[in-house]
């Protein structure tokens, strides 16, 4: 019992939806009190009353109200009792939504709906909805109702009428031209056969059967391979951009049979991410799903740049076949000036005893000296080719030898004890880097192994990244950061001898 009075309810813990009484009894000993009811800070009602009856106050509006009063006792003392906040809220919380009718043919591309309440604030995170009673795969209108409560009881819903598109017309025309691609080529199969089958009959009739040469399947469409390139590298050839970054894949256009230039090779890598892109499209085509723009792009960049790993490959085992060869080559050159033979035969020598691509490259300055090209400048063009720090250290010696003299024997073993150095020493790097390197492509490996564990546990774990624009977009930084690893890592390993 306060001195001057008490409250049956001192204060309201949490926001109610209903009309809140209550009740104040004044000290036995009161005379008078004097009550003031707040309303958002306001008075809203206020009395004298010259009595110790209990007063009942009703609050039915929305708001945050407190009740103050003043009692005055027979012994002349005064007294001052006051509640805590009631909140009362009887307003419904608002959903927001751009529009309420629309065409969908994805659940992704359904519009953002948000919720705020006057007391509670932002409850998006409440809402709830009946998305999963929803048939998305069948076309039609359809209903979603979105519905949110606050935290005083009160209830809001809303309605969107959807009109759900199942992409089938374009995945009927994408499994018609799919079958229809099949079906050619069961035919052209078929037709093959019944040729092979023929020449088979009639081949011990006739005295020279089908000598005449032919070009098989493989041989046509390598062909039809080139003429694309050449049509895609003539519409690249007016671009500045690309004739720059071409310049970068020149070098490999030295391990490649069906690529000249390297604008043809950017050709190459846009057929191979179209390729990618049409078997990304089958099989999402045989899930009944189209293909996004995002799915399109990402597909396309791993299709375009999976030509470079191929290359950067190739290009390895070819750079490193060129280094072993060439220090071979210059043995047998070094032996052909011991038995006193002169520059140009030791290339000729070089050019018929070495094989594999030294003995091709040696062949070309044979031919050129033939042709009346100068030592200096055959040699030249050698090193270009190849890239190889040795030739330029040989073309350099041999401009020297040319124009002052010197012993040729001399100078070759130097060179030759040199190469022998810098390969044994090549050698012993990478036995004593060897764990260094496994130690690095095992953590290059690790992402890679464990998407493969996680999805064979569960396959749905990652499909927020494929199937959400920020998962897309969270991918695609994650495969940067990636690629800026390697590469930092290549640099870091990376010793020049």
């Amino acid at each position: 019992m306060f001195e001057g009075g008490t409250f049956n309810q001192e204060k309201q813990l949490q926001p109610v939806n209903h009309d809140i009484t209550i009740t104040f009894t004044p000290n036995v000993n009161a005379v008078s009190y004097t009550y003031k009811v707040y309303k958002d800070n306001e008075v809203v009602d206020t009395n004298i009353l010259n009595q110790n009856t209990p007063y009942t106050f009703t609050l039915s509006q929305t708001g945050t109200y407190k009740i103050t009063v003043d009692v005055t006792l027979n012994t002349g003392l005064t007294f001052k009792e006051e509640t805590g906040n009631y909140v009362i809220d009887k307003e419904k919380p608002k959903l927001n939504v751009s529009e309420k009718s629309f065409t969908i043919s994805d659940i992704k591309n359904l519009p953002e709906v948000t919720a705020s309440d006057n007391y509670d604030g932002d409850l998006t995170s409440k809402i709830t909805s009946n998305i999963n009673d929803i048939d998305f795969e069948t076309s039609g209108p359809k209903t979603l109702t979105y519905t949110v409560t606050d935290a005083a009881g009160n209830k809001n819903s809303i309605n969107l009428n959807l009109d759900v598109s199942t992409h089938e017309p374009e995945l009927l025309l994408t499994l018609s031209l799919i079958i229809i691609a099949l079906v050619a080529i069961l035919i052209y199969f078929n037709r093959l056969r019944k040729a092979f089958k023929l020449e088979k009959r009639i081949s011990s009739y006739v005295v020279e059967p089908l000598n005449k040469k032919t070009n098989s399947f493989i041989d046509k469409l390598l062909t039809k391979y080139q003429k694309i390139i050449k049509s895609i590298s003539k519409i690249l050839s007016k671009s500045v951009f690309a004739q720059k970054y071409a310049k970068k894949y020149e070098k490999y256009t030295k391990i490649t049979k069906y690529h000249e230039r390297g604008l043809e090779l950017i050709s190459g890598k846009i057929v191979i991410g179209l390729i990618f892109v049409l078997i990304a499209v089958f099989a999402k085509a045989l899930q009944l799903q189209i293909l996004s723009f995002y799915e399109f792009v990402l597909i396309f960049v791993l299709g375009f740049f999976a030509l470079d790993i191929l290359l950067l490959l190739r290009y390895k085992v070819y750079f490193g076949k060129l280094e072993s060869d060439f220090l071979s080559a210059i043995t047998v050159m070094n032996n052909a000036f011991k038995a006193g033979r002169s520059i140009t035969q030791a290339i000729d020598i070089v050019g018929k005893e070495v094989k594999g691509v030294i003995g091709d490259e040696f062949q070309k300055m044979s031919l050129e000296l033939l042709y009346g090209l100068e030592l200096e400048s055959v040699f030249k063009r050698f090193s270009k080719r190849t890239g190889l720090e040795e030739a330029k250290y040989l073309t350099a010696s041999l401009t020297i030898i040319n124009k002052t003299g010197g012993n040729i024997i001399k100078i070759f073993e130097n060179i030759e004890n040199s190469m022998f150095e810098k390969q044994k020493l090549k050698l012993e790097l990478e036995s004593l880097t060897s764990g260094s390197k496994l130690v690095v492509y095992t953590l290059l490996a690790m992402p890679f192994l464990f998407v493969l564990v996680i999805t064979t546990i569960n396959p749905t774990y990652f499909l927020p990244f494929i199937n959400n624009e920020l998962g897309i977009i969270l991918l695609i930084f994650m495969i940067i950061y990636y690629i800026i690893f390697i590469v930092c890592i290549r640099r870091i390993m990376k010793v020049v001898i």
